[in-house]
């Protein structure tokens, strides 16, 4: 990376010092147009020009300082050009605004000292002397100034038709590189080029990501509005990941999170969730399932012991990952949305006694923006999916509808009974499915709906997937399983009885070794057997006359 020669005018921007005057005075720098900034230094420039032809003694000295003064002259007159002529929305004004500042203190130091080598009295010149090294001091400040305005119209240029992005460090920043970067990339983000733009988003997380610092320099510095225009606009998929990448690294306290909400962050950040084509598992990535989980089970009882993060609860997370002040607010449920993602905090105790002490309206309001959003992540994506039931939002899920989670399952088997959509039972039976590692041992209500489904659908599927070895070891268990897995098995003999994988699975010697018991007390199976071993004889030889072996199935 580029570096300039280091000056002893440098120093950090008053707004990330502590001292409350700085800030004070930055602050309302902030407030005045950016043509009166420049104004000041411009008409300074004229003052010195006029003491450099009115100068008696060191007459050389005052040259070079002129001639360092006329080329600051007109540079600051470029930039009032360049601010005026742009739209208020692409100019980015901030790092001008702190160059004409620190330019501003030179010229007034040039004025004084030009000021004392105009003609004067024999006495005045001895009280008032100026020496040479006076000059060099000077000179050394006014280079440093000219270097920082080259540096500022430099990142204006980057942002035309020159495109890129100026990454080299400016006298002004050179005790501290971290802020010449974020003004040149948000100058970026608000007047470069796509690629530029997107590439300085990136780097905007990247910085987010080291430390605290970073984040509150980037908010401060104007950072969040360019990243929430880039995060709305839809011509670029890869531009929106990237901004609501760095948005993401940035709102991890309640003051940036603040932030974001104030500069109108949330509606763009809903619309992006609800209606963008966006790869979701971008999202994924950045860990923001768990925290969605996490919003989405506060207040839930978590006495069920399902609803566990391995040894953590997620109660426990909560204590850990939720600690923002006041983060329920009326503006929150306008929007039907939130955006938070908080460290933990030694307050805990008090910030969830607030938590607990919201609306209830307000509650609810952030419960449905999570579990939208957590439905948008899941659409047509199965790693996110497979992401949120290991951070057991399924479990949280169920547990917020009006009747018990039992109620979940009970919905799913009505659509597998009752619904005439091929699509749509499927889809219910993998619910099933994937819901099945949570019900306890006694839970075989599931079963029988299952079972049915055999009867009359494609049962080479079944085959397919491997089925056929849990089958049957069904056989070797109790009474109940035994007879669930007869059924099963005989529906697959009579409906794909040409598999060799049944031979090999050895159907025919489970049939040989059912309880005649078993048989008689299920009429069901007198009929079904027959049939299996029939359909299994038609496609292997080595089955003929099984039938005649167990004359009592043929009753």
């Amino acid at each position: 990376m580029a570096t300039k020669p280091t000056s002893s005018s440098t120093a950090l921007p008053a707004i990330h010092q502590k001292q409350h005057p700085q800030k004070q005075a930055a602050i309302e720098q902030q407030e005045k147009r950016i043509e009166d900034v420049l104004s000041f230094p411009i008409l300074l420039s004229d003052q010195i020009n006029q003491a450099v032809k009115e100068a008696e003694i060191f007459k050389f000295g005052c040259s070079e300082v002129g001639e360092k003064v006329e080329s600051l002259c007109q540079m600051l007159r470029s930039a009032a050009r360049l601010a005026t002529s742009s739209p208020g929305a692409t100019f980015y004004d901030r790092p001008l605004r702190r160059v004409a500042a620190e330019v501003s203190k030179n010229l007034e130091k040039s004025v004084t000292v030009v000021r004392k080598c105009r003609r004067r009295s024999i006495f005045s010149r001895v009280v008032t002397i100026v020496s040479a090294a006076d000059f060099r001091k000077l000179l050394n400040l006014l280079k440093s100034s000219v270097a920082d305005m080259e540096w500022v119209l430099s990142i204006f240029e980057a942002g035309g038709a020159a495109g890129g992005i100026v990454l080299t460090l400016p006298p002004i920043a050179s005790t501290d590189p971290i802020i010449s970067w974020v003004w040149s990339f948000i100058a970026s983000l608000h007047m470069g080029q796509l690629q530029d733009k997107i590439e300085a988003a990136n780097q905007l997380s990247s910085l987010a990501k080291d430390n605290d610092r970073n984040k509150q320099i980037i908010v401060e510095e104007g950072g969040i509005l360019p990243l929430l225009k880039m995060l709305k606009d839809g011509s670029s998929l890869d531009g929106r990941i990237a901004a609501a990448c760095a948005l993401y690294n940035l709102a991890n306290n309640v003051e940036r999170v603040r932030a974001i909400i104030d500069a109108l962050g949330v509606p763009i950040i809903v619309h992006v969730l609800g209606d963008s084509p966006m790869k979701r598992e971008d999202f994924a990535r950045e860990n923001v399932i768990r925290p969605l989980v996490t919003l989405l089970s506060f207040d839930l009882s978590m006495d069920d012991p399902k609803l566990k993060f391995g040894k953590q609860s997620i109660h426990s997370i909560v204590h850990k990952e939720m600690e923002m002040k006041n983060l329920y607010n009326t503006r929150l449920v306008s929007s039907s949305s939130s955006f938070h993602y908080s460290e933990g905090s030694s307050k805990g105790g008090t910030n969830r006694k607030d938590r607990e002490n919201e609306k209830p309206e307000v509650k609810i309001g952030l419960k449905i923006s999570c579990a939208e959003a957590l439905w948008m992540l899941a659409k047509e994506s199965v790693p996110n999916s497979k992401r949120i039931t290991d951070t057991k939002g399924l479990l949280c899920l169920a547990k917020l509808t009006n009747s018990p989670a039992k109620a979940v399952v009970d919905q799913l088997l009505r659509v597998i009974k009752d619904s005439d959509n091929p699509r749509l039972s499927v889809a219910a039976v993998r619910a099933i499915g994937s819901l099945a590692r949570t019900f306890p041992a006694r839970e075989t209500r599931v079963i029988g709906p299952l079972v049915e489904q055999l009867s009359h659908r494609n049962q080479d599927s079944i085959i397919e997937f491997r089925g056929v070895p849990p089958i049957m070891r069904l056989l070797r268990g109790n009474e109940r399983a035994q007879l669930h897995g007869l059924i099963l098995v005989c529906y697959l003999a009579i409906h794909a009885g040409k598999s060799d994988d049944l031979e090999r699975a050895g159907v025919l010697n489970a049939f040989e070794g059912v309880e005649r018991a078993i048989i008689a007390q299920h009429h069901k199976l007198r009929e079904l057997i027959p049939q299996a071993i029939y359909h299994l004889s038609v496609f292997h030889q080595s089955h003929s006359g099984m039938l005649a072996q167990r004359p009592f199935l043929a009753h």
